[in-house]
């Protein structure tokens, strides 16, 4: 059994049955990324060049020559933000930044507005159209409104819209619009909206979308844009993001799944089998882990796609360790995740994160097996519910398979 991290390509030939994945070995044998999955500790922190990538540009904007790369503002030194009032919509802010006048937001400002309004917050990436996490970190920056306050907002403001460095060529933008009340007020236990400039303790790589990118908490990852450049307010009464052009549900919070770690794909009889994986806490958080074990000749549950009545057995959450955190001590840590007298998790796991989950060590008989992994969320709700619909996020039961030989 096979059950393992997949690469990008293997997770678009996927399928809502799920499939067995390259394990770590065969993922750096291939000269693939390990990865999100971890296989200790009880925090599944990604080290900045181990994130899979979901990129776009012609050519990639990190990828250039340096001067290139100070021309185009994608180092600290060169980086600047725009932001504006819509020319296309009546919004009306008093004090635009912009490059044209000397205005737009510098690096050195953003670390200006960071020495009092810094915060940093656990959160993981992943991919509405691929099946595993991208990644998972500690991403540190300013809340978004800290800045465009500066702008003087003033009337007709009902979203922002955002986009990154596209090669000064239109076809290539990828915008992505937020309510003007997400950026604005945080619901109660809710992130803030940030401008991200570092990871893990360290600042952003151009891979990971430095100098500086959106994150959106509770959404999936085509909203935090990277090599952020370009904001504006807009008194447009909906969305109009590029994603959803590709048919994509672009309002979707972060589904609460599980997956399978590194597992072997046969046994001998009477060998222990250790059961272990990682587990992303969606919106409506994550109450419990499951498995089960069953005879792959045997008849699944009739009537039943979604396994509810099958035997399924309670995994253990793994608790939270923040001592492997690169970046964590001293970190500006957000107190609707952390307790600021303590530094630890005021509940684990976190919506928003991702965690690791074990299983008791079991013995199987000879024979060929079939073992899946699901969560509970704080609802009640088996995955893949409430919202199996994989446009809005894939969160199918991952299926991994065992031989055991006499």
């Amino acid at each position: 059994m096979k059950a393992r991290a997949l690469s990008r390509r293997d997770l678009f030939k996927l399928g809502t049955a799920g499939a067995a994945v390259l394990t770590h070995a065969e993922a750096q044998a291939a000269g693939k990324k390990a990865g999100p999955v971890c296989e200790e500790g009880g925090c599944c922190i990604t080290p900045s060049g181990d994130f899979y990538n979901v990129e776009r540009g012609k050519p990639l904007p990190y990828q250039q020559p340096i001067e290139k790369l100070r021309e185009i503002g994608m180092v600290r030194e060169t980086w600047q933000l725009e932001i504006m009032a819509d020319p296309a919509s009546n919004s009306k802010i008093e004090r635009p930044m912009l490059r044209s006048d000397g205005t737009a937001l510098t690096f050195e400002r953003l670390m200006e507005i960071a020495k009092t309004k810094a915060v940093s917050y656990l959160k993981v990436i992943t991919c509405n159209n691929l099946a595993d996490p991208l990644g998972h970190g500690l991403w540190e920056g300013v809340p978004l409104r800290d800045v465009l306050w500066e702008c003087g907002p003033v009337e007709n403001l009902r979203h922002v819209w955002y986009h990154g460095h596209h090669n000064e060529d239109p076809k290539q933008i990828f915008k992505c619009y937020l309510p003007m009340n997400r950026v604005f007020e945080d619901p109660p236990g809710e992130l803030p909206v940030m401008l991200c400039y570092k990871l893990n303790g360290e600042f952003l790589t151009g891979e990971r979308g430095g100098p500086v990118r959106m994150i959106v908490p509770e959404a999936y990852g085509f909203k935090s844009v990277k090599w952020l450049q370009r904001i504006g307010f807009t008194n447009a009464h909906q969305s109009d993001d590029t994603y959803a052009n590709g048919n994509n549900d672009i309002n979707s919070w972060l589904k609460t799944f599980a997956r399978f770690g590194d597992l072997p794909d046969k046994l001998r009889a009477g060998e222990e089998l250790s059961l272990h994986g990682n587990a992303q806490v969606g919106i409506s958080g994550l109450k419990k882990v499951q498995y089960w074990v069953r005879d792959a000749g045997a008849p699944l549950p009739a009537n039943d796609p979604h396994f509810t009545t099958a035997p399924w057995q309670d995994a253990q959450i793994v608790p939270f360790d923040g001592s492997g955190i690169s970046g964590f001590k001293g970190a500006p840590l957000h107190p609707v995740q952390f307790d600021a007298a303590t530094r630890t998790p005021r509940q684990w796991p976190l919506r928003h994160t991702l965690c690791r989950w074990v299983a008791a060590p079991i013995k199987l008989a000879a024979g060929k097996y079939e073992i899946r992994c699901r969560t509970l969320d704080e609802n009640g709700n088996a995955q893949p519910m409430p919202r199996p619909f994989p446009k809005s996020g894939r969160n199918n039961i991952q299926k991994a398979l065992l031989e055991v030989i006499a």
